[in-house]
């Protein structure tokens, strides 16, 4: 297969070619150093595969997509620093991203999902998921209303509300709904921005608690509170969310 890496940081560039030069399946690899380049090269020689940068200057990777054409796009794995924008749309479209910087281990998983793609998902798919993304980024929703689940070649949708309480997970969240959990690879910062905050509290910077699944809670030293939830699970709250629990929780009468 043809891949082509645009990319604008000479170092960002040569680890993805690396990357790629591991890849059995890979024949060989182009290069664009920015969003121009990407296009004409796109163009030119049609790549099976595209890993591309969000945030090139002047022309960045969703004018690349604009001016390509969804239609016409070749397979993408979007490569991004931590934009809670673009991390959102990927999610909502269930498109694969990798985040800087590169983790062997992310890029290997990132890769053979794009592989799986080209062997089994009809052209189409591969379109409204770019689409979907597009949209995702020109109009941005106000809080996000079902998570995109990937699980092998498959994408389990998770309904927000049937979220109990998010767990941070060293570059994950633990999505805890009832007995079944998902990882999602997303930082927590970004997971609490496009959530309703009348719906999901905060409690910890590794917890995030839906208030309806909230059994009971009651304080502790130190201004922090024991919080149990209807599943019998329990979650400590930090120091420094204090204020913002008892503000969410407090009697209105």
């Amino acid at each position: 297969m043809k891949v082509l890496v645009a990319e604008d940081e000479p170092l960002a560039r040569e680890g993805l070619k690396l990357l790629l030069t591991r890849q059995s399946q890979v024949e060989s690899v182009s290069e664009a150093r920015n969003g121009r380049e990407a296009i004409a090269l796109i163009r030119e020689k049609k790549p099976d595969l595209v890993l591309l940068d969000v945030q090139m200057p002047r022309t960045d990777g969703f004018a690349v997509v604009h001016a390509i054409g969804a239609e016409q796009m070749p397979p993408v794995i979007f490569v991004t620093a931590h934009d809670q924008y673009a991390l959102r749309a990927f999610e909502i479209a269930a498109i694969d991203y990798l985040l800087k910087p590169v983790t062997e281990e992310r890029f290997d998983l990132a890769f053979k999902r794009a592989i799986g793609r080209l062997q089994a998902a009809p052209r189409q798919d591969a379109t409204n998921q770019v689409l979907t993304m597009l949209d995702a980024i020109a109009n941005p929703p106000r809080q996000l209303e079902r998570f995109a689940i990937r699980s092998g070649e498959n994408t389990i949708f998770v309904p927000v509300n049937e979220i109990d309480w998010i767990e941070a997970f060293q570059n994950y969240v633990r999505l805890h709904a009832g007995p079944a959990n998902y990882l999602l690879h997303v930082p927590m910062n970004t997971i609490e921005g496009v959530l309703d905050p009348n719906r999901f509290l905060r409690i910890h910077r590794s917890h995030i608690v839906n208030l309806r699944s909230i059994a009971q809670l009651w304080s502790m030293a130190h201004g922090q509170y024991a919080v149990e939830l209807k599943s019998g699970q329990r979650l400590q709250s930090g120091r420094t969310y204090s204020d913002r629990i008892r503000r969410t929780l407090a009697n209105p009468f």
